[in-house]
């Protein structure tokens, strides 16, 4: 998964919160990946990708990233983590008709990630 950022340390620390773990982004670095085992999320910055397509790049208004917790509460305290630090919480944390405690948040740049954990039964 590829996300865009105007500023990669901040987008670095938003991403940070939701679990994401990076190695130390330096002045002027264009790129990095996170380190997490299982999982890759690379942020460019919106400055690369406007030179690559040549056009600047632009957050869906869809989920494109989910991430899975392992127990409902989980869900509601990253949730309010996001909200804490200054970040958007796009879709408060509820008990989705699907079977899962279900948020969305958004990162610094507007690009939405789902949180969600299975409810029990």
């Amino acid at each position: 998964m590829g996300v865009t950022a105007t500023d990669l340390a901040r987008a670095v620390s938003s991403y940070s919160l939701l679990g994401f773990s990076f190695p130390p982004v330096d002045d002027g670095e264009e790129h990095v990946e996170s380190t997490n085992a299982g999982a890759r999320l690379m942020i460019d910055s919106a400055e690369l990708i406007t030179g690559l397509l040549g056009e600047p790049p632009r957050p869906g208004n869809t989920s494109a990233l989910a991430v899975l917790l392992p127990a409902p509460g989980q869900v509601d305290g990253l949730v309010n983590r996001v909200a804490a630090a200054g970040h958007t919480v796009v879709t408060a944390a509820f008990d989705a008709p699907w079977g899962q405690r279900y948020a969305t948040v958004a990162d610094p740049d507007g690009h939405r990630v789902d949180l969600y954990a299975l409810l029990p039964g």
